[in-house]
This record gives C-alpha cells, sequence and structure tokens, in this order.
C-alpha cells in the first residue's frame, strides 16, 4: 500500500503561480509511475501531467502543456506539480495518483491504484 497526501493548494489570481506536493509513504515510492489529476465541480476527473519513475521522462495535457510542470524528488518520497500562468480555468481539486500501470500512457483514472485525499486551488479573475 502507498499512502500520499497532497499539500499546497490555496487561493492565487490569474497569472500567479502554486506548487503543489504529494508526499508518499509505504512501499517503494521511487518505483512508481506518478500522475496529477483535477476534477472542477459538476466535471469529470481530468489527467494533468505523469512523470516516469526516474523522473527523466514528463507527459502532459495540452491544456497545462508549457505552463506546468510535474517533478519528483525520490529522496524525499515526493511528488511536485509546479504551476505558472494560473487561469481561472485551472480551478479545481488536484490529486495526486501512484502506479500507473501503463506507465507514461496513464491517463486515465483507472491507470492509477493509488490516490491522494486532494488539495483545492482557486485562480480567481
Amino acid at each position: 500500500q502507498v499512502q500520499l497526501v497532497e499539500s499546497g493548494g490555496g487561493l492565487v489570481q490569474a497569472g500567479g503561480s502554486l506548487r503543489l506536493s504529494c508526499a508518499a509513504s509505504g512501499r517503494t515510492f521511487s518505483g512508481y509511475v506518478m500522475g496529477w489529476f483535477r476534477q472542477a465541480p459538476g466535471k469529470e476527473r481530468e489527467f494533468v501531467a505523469t512523470i516516469s519513475w526516474s523522473g527523466g521522462r514528463t507527459y502532459y495535457a495540452d491544456s497545462v502543456k508549457g505552463r506546468f510542470t510535474i517533478s519528483r524528488d525520490n529522496a524525499k518520497n515526493t511528488l511536485y506539480l509546479q504551476m505558472n500562468s494560473l487561469k481561472p480555468e485551472d480551478t479545481a481539486v488536484y490529486y495526486c495518483a501512484g502506479d500507473g500501470l501503463r506507465g507514461l500512457s496513464s491517463i486515465t483514472t483507472t491507470d492509477y491504484n493509488y490516490w491522494g485525499q486532494g488539495t483545492q486551488v482557486t485562480v480567481s479573475s
């Protein structure tokens, strides 16, 4: 089992930045493909980004490409999401996901075994 706990969400103005963190405990974090998803009110949970176990490869949704950066520190068992140039449409609960079953092609919720509880990000216009 892996436990995932997100932090770093909050309220920010459009154009601002936030960095989300996801602390992992339990089984070996460094062996897992990890991802970030988000869910806006009334919408389905959607893919944001994923990262290989080493951190050397990443993949992004088109909606965040060039603005968001996913990274990881395996020594600290922590996953990050740096979010820049935030837009009101980025407002959502952001979830950390662990153990992507299809490598960097893990872009649906059913591709992951472990989930955090989510952290709210609100971008005001």
